[in-house]
């Protein structure tokens, strides 16, 4: 069975969760003696700060997307290659059949540049294959093992980049599927945190009741600041 994508539980950059749950962490070193209350101790706490450093170790959307578009663009490049190399064939076999003859149109690159990764591929292998079945009346306009071998060649190295820009796509998307993982896992266990931080200082101070507040975006984080400051007036 497919396993299903994950769905992020928090609302804010990946950058933020760890730089909210590293904040709230210091806070609760320093309130170290009300957690152990909570059975919440020094080594629940570690075992916190290790999970916001393995967060903070996953490599970012821009790292895994740059990789993926470095594949593309070796794909693109490998693709015009390949273009070339059929355009060379289908020169000479207009040169000796017409480019509106039944067996120039044998070859299938009507609309070449308008084909898909795939059907460009299948498109190469069958100029190489249609060109080798005609090489005895084709020989006189210079189509010959080399000149389809330069076909054969592009499509080997054409098929090459697609399947690793592919397998970049794959990555990209585990990656993503990965750091979702982690960052939720991340999150429940803030919140937990937070909570028991709240929980101490509900009734006995608001400043530090309001050290273990979750901030969905910068702008709430920038509203309740102004709010406090509103207060001390």
């Amino acid at each position: 069975m497919k396993k299903q994508p994950s769905n992020r539980m928090y609302n804010f950059p990946d950058a933020d969760l760890y730089l909210q749950a590293m904040e709230r962490l210091k806070y609760a070193k320093r309130d170290i003696q009300q957690f152990e209350q909570y059975g919440y101790g020094k080594d629940k706490l570690k075992a916190f700060a290790a999970m916001c450093q393995k967060f903070s170790a996953l490599p970012s959307d821009d790292e895994v997307l740059g990789d993926q578009m470095l594949m593309t663009e070796k794909k693109n490049a490998a693709a015009e290659k390949l273009k070339s190399a059929i355009r060379s064939v289908m020169t000479r076999v207009a040169m000796k059949y017409g480019n509106r003859s039944g067996r120039y149109r044998k070859f299938g690159t009507a609309k070449m540049g308008d084909m898909t990764d795939a059907q460009l591929l299948f498109c190469g292998r069958r100029v190489a294959r249609v060109a080798r079945a005609q090489l005895d009346f084709l020989a006189d306009v210079g189509v010959n093992e080399n000149v389809i071998q330069k076909v054969t060649e592009a499509c080997r190295l054409f098929e090459n980049a697609l399947n690793i820009q592919q397998d970049k796509i794959a990555d990209r998307d585990i990656a993503v599927e990965r750091r979702t993982e982690q960052g939720n896992k991340l999150y429940r266990e803030l919140v937990v945190l937070c909570n028991i931080g709240k929980d101490i200082w509900a009734e006995k101070d608001p400043v530090k009741y309001e050290n273990y507040t979750i901030y969905e975006s910068n702008n709430e984080q920038k509203k309740a600041r102004k709010a406090r400051q509103e207060v001390d007036k």
